[in-house]
């Protein structure tokens, strides 16, 4: 099975696949949060999903409450925030856990490629995933890692045709 068969709502609850919610594009896979010291990447994650939209890209926001309890909000909340604030128009999914027991199937995978220190659990608040068209993961980048980094900017622009 590929990594985008896994099922994974999207925000407003609506049943979907990774592949459903990335259109079966490379896509940037963030674990998102609105009420962290990070949240101000939103206004880079849209830059980004902007900028290489029209070549076949996506950025994915997936809400996580697993950090400070940071994403406490309902769908509803966190949609209305995302918009209001940051404009985001990538698409979101459910909101899921990334860590322990109840890690979401999709964070089971993603997390068999280790960051940068051999750490398989996610560590914080927008951790961020590199996948290609086939589902592959190409690269991990840790939540400091600011969408405009030219290493990120690099990597996406090494899975667009």
């Amino acid at each position: 099975m590929s990594l985008l068969d896994t099922k994974i709502a999207r925000l407003d609850g609506t049943p979907a696949t990774l592949r459903d919610v990335t259109g079966g594009v490379p896509a940037l896979l963030v674990n998102v949060a609105s009420k962290c010291g990070l949240t101000p990447q939103y206004t880079g994650l849209e830059a980004l999903h902007e900028r290489y939209a029209g070549r076949g890209f996506t950025v994915v926001g997936i809400p996580c409450n697993q950090f400070g309890g940071q994403e406490p909000g309902s769908s509803e909340a966190i949609a209305e925030f995302c918009s209001a604030t940051y404009g985001v128009t990538f698409p979101m999914t459910e909101k899921v856990d990334v860590n322990g027991s109840g890690r979401h199937p999709l964070y089971d995978a993603l997390t068999e490629t280790p960051d940068g220190e051999g750490r398989r659990d996610i560590q914080w608040n927008f951790e961020k995933f590199l996948v290609d068209a086939d589902g592959a993961v190409v690269a991990r980048f840790s939540p400091g890692v600011v969408p405009e980094d030219p290493a990120l900017v690099k990597a996406v622009e090494s899975v667009l045709s």
